[in-house]
């Protein structure tokens, strides 16, 4: 059975817009991965550990939130 795509996406709450936002923006631009550089890099040179990179996503993720909950003017 073909599901009706056009249902499931009005029935999407904020908090999962706003989880679908911040999953396309982290992919698009490597958001919080810290700063790219050409070749090899050692592990201090802008790589972030794995606790910086999980507040970088959950900061994103809340300004999305915030964005998806405004009331349009």
């Amino acid at each position: 059975m073909a599901e009706d795509t056009s249902e499931t996406a009005a029935a999407k709450t904020p908090d999962e817009l706003a989880l679908e936002l911040t999953k396309f923006i982290a992919h698009t631009t490597g958001y919080g991965k810290g700063t790219p550089t050409a070749g090899f890099s050692g592990k201090g040179t802008g790589a972030r550990s794995p606790e910086e990179y999980a507040d970088a996503l959950l900061e994103l993720f809340n300004r999305c939130r915030s964005v998806v909950r405004k009331d349009p003017k």
